[in-house]
């Protein structure tokens, strides 16, 4: 870290991707920032390009080790492949290495920070990365945290109803043409018709989502894995272990893609050690600042991915407590997948870093 008193110079990797630009965003609407340099570092092809962060003009360069030098925070925004090869390379430059890709969450020798809910564990990082959880864990994290605290979490039954824009710009660019190509049509009245739309309106047949989005639900997402399981299950489960500190917690997670752009939502089904009851749940939501509770369905009052996009907290409604299973709540949880879920975890990350010292 930067000498005591100097303000520490952070670097944004993938600066020019969807990521990083709303990292940027992010550190642009902050009321003050703890930085002294900010630098932004992209693939060569992007080098030289001129981006306005906090009032200033600054010029990407080329990702290069050089382009370390006197970084004391760097975070990456960037695919796993590319992490896991200049993760490293940043830290051996001095950097503490920020990732939000899933090149070391589950290695041992590397925290995976939520600061509302292990912020200690910065300080633990003995290859000098730090890793972000994956956005479908962090939308509930924040909640499932805080709970855990007062409650002792034991089991936990999710299903994600997740964003096409968790596929990457290809799950965002397929999503708008398959809803122009059914737009106006009657599709969706017998079996096979969207898919029929699609390839009328020149549509490959080939897409992220493995079968029609648009007015539809597709009960998979990210690649298999061994029994039947998805990858994005599988992080949900073993990501969930380390962040929250139990490596028996007992997980089910079934992960679903809907016709929604942006942000992830999750049906939680969570079992605890002690009594609970929705009031004592409303206070524990109520009393977390990263936390907006929306629970008044009576009165239409709950949260939905189209009115919390573009949002920081997690919100959290229809809070039940579980009619045939002891000490267990439901609730629904949705979180900004491109926001919280990803650049804006990684950056309150460095903010505690920059906070905390080394």
């Amino acid at each position: 870290m930067a000498e005591q008193n100097a303000r520490p110079t952070v670097a944004i990797v993938g600066a020019t991707g969807a990521v990083g630009t709303v990292m940027i965003d992010i550190i642009n609407n902050r009321p003050s920032v703890p930085w002294g340099e900010i630098r932004l570092i992209a693939s060569p092809r992007s080098a030289g390009k001129k981006i306005t962060v906090r009032g200033e003009e600054r010029t990407v360069v080329a990702l290069a080790p050089e382009a370390f030098d006197g970084v004391d925070i760097a975070l990456f925004d960037v695919p796993d492949e590319v992490s896991a090869q200049w993760a490293p390379v940043a830290a051996e430059r001095g950097a503490i290495a920020v990732d939000n890709s899933g090149a070391f969450r589950l290695d041992p020798d590397v925290p995976l920070v939520v600061p509302e809910v292990n912020a200690a564990k910065v300080h633990e990082r003995p290859k000098g990365i730090i890793a972000n959880p994956n956005c479908t864990t962090l939308s509930m994290m924040a909640a499932l945290g805080a709970l855990h605290r007062e409650f002792g979490l034991r089991e936990l039954v999710v299903a994600s109803y997740q964003a096409a824009s968790g596929a990457g710009q290809e799950g965002v660019d397929r999503l708008y043409a398959e809803v122009s190509a059914v737009a106006g049509k009657q599709v969706g009245v017998r079996g096979g018709d969207v898919a029929e739309a699609l390839s009328a309106a020149g549509l490959p047949e080939e897409t992220p989502f493995k079968a029609p989005l648009a007015m539809n639900v597709v009960p998979w997402a990210g690649s298999r894995k061994d029994d039947g399981w998805t990858s994005e299950e599988l992080k949900v489960r073993n990501e969930s272990r380390k962040i929250l500190g139990i490596p028996d917690l007992k997980v089910s997670a079934t992960c679903v893609r809907v016709p929604v752009l942006t942000t992830h939502s999750l049906a939680v089904h969570a079992t605890f050690e002690r009594e609970v009851t929705v009031d004592q749940a409303h206070k524990v939501f109520g009393s977390q600042p990263s936390i907006v509770l929306q629970d008044d369905p009576d009165n239409g009052v709950f949260p939905t991915p189209a009115a919390v996009v573009g949002g920081d907290p997690t919100y959290v409604g229809r809070v039940r407590q579980a009619l045939d299973f002891p000490n267990t709540l439901d609730f629904f949880v949705c979180g900004d997948n491109l926001r919280k879920g990803a650049a804006l975890n990684t950056y309150e990350i460095a903010e505690t870093l920059a906070a905390g010292g080394e």
